[in-house]
């Protein structure tokens, strides 16, 4: 009967329902129980280090049979669910959730186990120094610890104590990592004994850096084919698999840069050697073999002994796939940008021409640079098409031009700033010594078809054999360079590129806009200072503005378009110039001239000679303007053309002149004795002025330039008739006057020989008399 009943209810569902039920009951209490357990022993393990290995395989045991009973009667459920879905969602549903909540429970224990066996695993590779199973168990482990931070349900304390003793874990096995690369890598550095992973501080000199070795051990396998050991590659993968392997490289590659390959870049005495040493490995040292006496290496030197660096590295070190990348592409990414701008600045730059002569030879350098690129990338150092190294070697015509205006920007300063007085003497056979640049065909088919008209218009009309040249005068030594530099870069432009050529142009002009600009202001105190230096540059300036003219008209057929259609040209810097050397000296004359009539003002207006302090006042000041005048003479006299000598001693000479005429014009009362003195000091103008329009010591002989005086000077005849007058007597001064039509007439207004002649004379009747024959 009790079994027929069973029978019934089964077939209903319900007995079905109610096993399932009790089942799910006992097996939440099973679960709680095995996860109590295993917490517990975990704890223990690695919390409490106590020693229950034997419980926890027990456990595991157990957690495996409760992890097959709770399949089994999830299995169950879902069945059962599936078949009474309709019927039984609600009864069902809080059954799922316990059973989801169990599922759970049961997953945290499965990761728990995972984290157990993984850290077991770790810890018995790690002795047998199979370093990249302890490294990849030791991700499983964390993989783990990070499944059960996920749950919030896991317990804090627990994942503390695992976090813990996974990260003692990670850092006992990075220090084993360490400790092999130390042994197997082994730098030898002048600043200490052995490093191995620090960078040292930067080095100095050449002699600092001969002690510096890097050991590669056990680098040799047994057939001694050089390729990176066992133990070496496991060490690499696993730094690699704990993250650790970028920052082991970095401190490598800083190392490796400051004391091996950039002192073999700087320095052309060092040298490096490779060494293989029997049972120990490789040995990379830098050594001195002997004194260069060349300042910089050349590329071709710098190139092999980076290759031999590079290929050794690569053959004993570097040949290890790290994923699916190369070690040696990982250190060339880290390295090949400093060691690339090391090359340019340290070698390249100094290794580009100076003269365009020798830029086809630099094609050599183009290939070896080319040939050092395709080496790198055999290596595996460089990906890629042509990095900044090849583009700089390439780019030569535009760094030599760049170079070379920059060595004639500092070359032309340098003129500038050099000291003035140090000349030389032009003379009208002077002539700028210009190279013979072939002629353009262009220009040569014109020139033979206008071959005939030339000769028969050079009979015609023919220009003067003074025509376009300066005259005899002293320049700068320094401003002849100058110019030479600007012909010399010119003759660099001729046969260049478009863009070399534009550069260089354009270099000359700056550097004429710089003299333009520099020289005005770096001596402006010596050229207010001292008359010689503003005659020497008047001169200066004026060569240079001479020689522009035609500067860029000499060189303009022989440039490359656009600077052969006409823009070649400095004509448009001569006016500056003209001013510039016109304004300096004409500064110097208004000094002059202010000093002369300071000494004048010491004359007291030539009043009271009779009284012995006042003629003797007079007196010295006249003697110290001659002496002025002298003076100047004897500075200018082999300096200036002749023709501005002139001019500049004639114009100072009028100003004491006029300064002396005005102040005798003004006196009131002029006595005899008054009279005498004053035709004295006048005089003594008229003897010994002319003395100072003698420019060369040759022409002391020659009065060409002292019958010229009256052209020189303005008021010259003013001053020889007012010295006439200072002795005449009335019948005389009125002679001289002759109703206005004589030399007095043509000197002096009525007015103003009216007036001398009542500073002179007394009122008498014949003084009235003459006054009358005065209109």
């Amino acid at each position: 009967m009790a079994s027929f009943v069973t029978e019934v209810l089964a077939s209903s569902g319900k007995l079905e329902k109610e096993d399932l039920s009790s089942k799910i009951s006992k097996m939440c209490r099973k679960v709680e129980d095995t996860k109590e357990e295993v917490c517990d022993m975990l704890n223990k393990k690695y919390s409490d280090f106590l020693p229950s290995l034997q419980a926890s395989q027990e456990l595991m045991v157990q957690v495996d049979d409760v992890s097959k009973e709770m399949d089994s009667l999830k299995n169950c459920i879902e069945n059962e669910v599936q078949q009474n879905i309709h019927v039984a969602v609600t009864e069902y549903s809080k059954l799922k959730q316990q059973l989801d909540k169990n599922t759970v429970i049961i997953s945290m224990l499965g990761h728990l186990k995972e984290f157990h066996n993984a850290m077991e695993e770790s810890s018995k590779a790690l002795q047998e120094k199979k370093y990249v199973d302890a490294a990849k168990q030791l991700e499983r482990a964390r993989a783990s610890v990070d499944s059960l931070k996920g749950w919030k349900i896991s317990q804090m304390p627990l994942l503390k104590a695992l976090s813990s003793e996974l990260t003692v874990q990670r850092e006992n096995l990075i220090y084993h990592l360490g400790d092999e690369w130390k042994r197997l890598v082994v730098w030898r550095l002048p600043s200490s004994k052995v490093a191995a992973g620090c960078a040292p501080p930067e080095p100095t000199g050449m002699k600092s850096f001969l002690n510096v070795e890097l050991n590669l051990s056990h680098a040799c396998s047994k057939d001694d084919e050089p390729k990176p050991s066992a133990l070496l590659c496991c060490v690499l993968q696993a730094l690699a698999i704990q993250g650790d392997l970028q920052h082991r490289i970095k401190l490598f590659c800083q190392v490796l840069l400051k004391n091996m390959l950039k002192p073999l870049v700087i320095y052309p005495s060092l040298s490096v050697s490779v060494t293989e040493q029997q049972g120990e490995g490789t040995v990379l040292a830098l050594q001195c073999l002997k004194e260069s006496q060349e300042e910089r290496s050349t590329p071709s030197q710098v190139y092999s002994k980076l290759l031999l660096v590079l290929k050794t590295l690569h053959s004993h070190l570097l040949d290890v796939s790290i994923g699916d990348k190369k070690l040696s592409a990982i250190l060339g990414e880290m390295i090949w940008e400093e060691v690339s701008q090391c090359i340019i600045h340290e070698c390249l730059l100094y290794s580009i021409p100076t003269n365009s002569s020798q830029l086809e030879k630099y094609k050599t350098v183009i290939k070896e640079t080319e040939e050092f690129e395709k080496c790198l990338k055999e290596l595996e150092f460089l990906h890629g098409d042509s990095t900044d190294l090849l583009k700089y070697a390439r780019d030569v015509n535009c760094h030599f031009a760049s170079k070379k205006c920059k060595d004639v920007i500092v070359a032309a300063r340098k003129l500038m700033t050099s000291k003035m007085h140090n000349t030389v003497k032009i003379t009208p056979d002077s002539k700028l010594r210009l190279p013979k640049l072939p002629a353009p065909a262009s220009v040569s088919k014109v020139k033979q078809e206008t071959t005939k008209d030339e000769a028969t218009m050079e009979n015609a009309k023919q220009l003067s054999a003074w025509s376009l040249r300066l005259p005899a005068c002293r320049i700068s030594e320094s401003v002849q360079q100058l110019m030479e530099l600007a012909l010399n870069t010119l003759c660099e432009a001729v046969g260049s590129s478009t863009q070399c050529a534009l550069q260089l142009f354009f270099t000359v002009r700056n550097m004429f806009q710089l003299f333009y600009d520099v020289v005005p202001t770096y001596h402006k105190e010596n050229l207010l200072k001292f008359p010689h230096l503003a005659a020497i540059q008047h001169n200066n300036c004026m060569y240079l503005a001479h020689h522009l003219l035609t500067l860029g008209h000499h060189f303009r057929a022989h440039l490359p378009h656009p600077l052969s259609e006409g823009i070649t040209t400095f004509v448009d810097m001569v006016p500056g110039f003209r001013k510039l050397g016109a304004q300096c000296f004409l500064a110097q004359l208004n000094v002059q001239r202010a000093e002369l009539l300071d000494r004048l003002s010491t004359a007291h207006n030539f009043r009271n000679l009779d009284d012995e302090d006042n003629y003797i006042a007079a007196s010295k000041a006249v003697r110290q303007v001659i002496h002025q005048l002298k003076q100047l003479g004897t500075v200018w006299q082999d300096v200036l053309p002749v023709s501005i000598y002139c001019k500049a001693m004639g114009n100072l000479l009028n100003t004491a002149i006029a300064e002396m005429i005005s102040k005798i014009m003004m006196l009131e009362d002029i006595s005899s004795e008054d009279g005498e003195h004053l035709h004295t000091l006048c005089q003594t103008i008229i003897e010994e002025g002319p003395l100072v329009f003698i420019p060369l010591a040759e022409e002391n002989k020659n009065k060409k330039y002292q019958e010229e005086v009256p052209l020189y000077v303005k008021k010259w005849s003013t001053f020889k008739e007012l010295v006439i007058v200072l002795r005449a007597n009335l019948q005389e001064i009125v002679d001289r006057w002759a109703d206005g039509k004589g030399p007095l007439a043509l000197e002096f207004s009525s007015s103003e020989v009216k007036s001398l002649i009542r500073a002179l004379f007394q009122n008498t009747d014949r003084r009235a008399v003459a006054l009358t024959k005065i209109k």
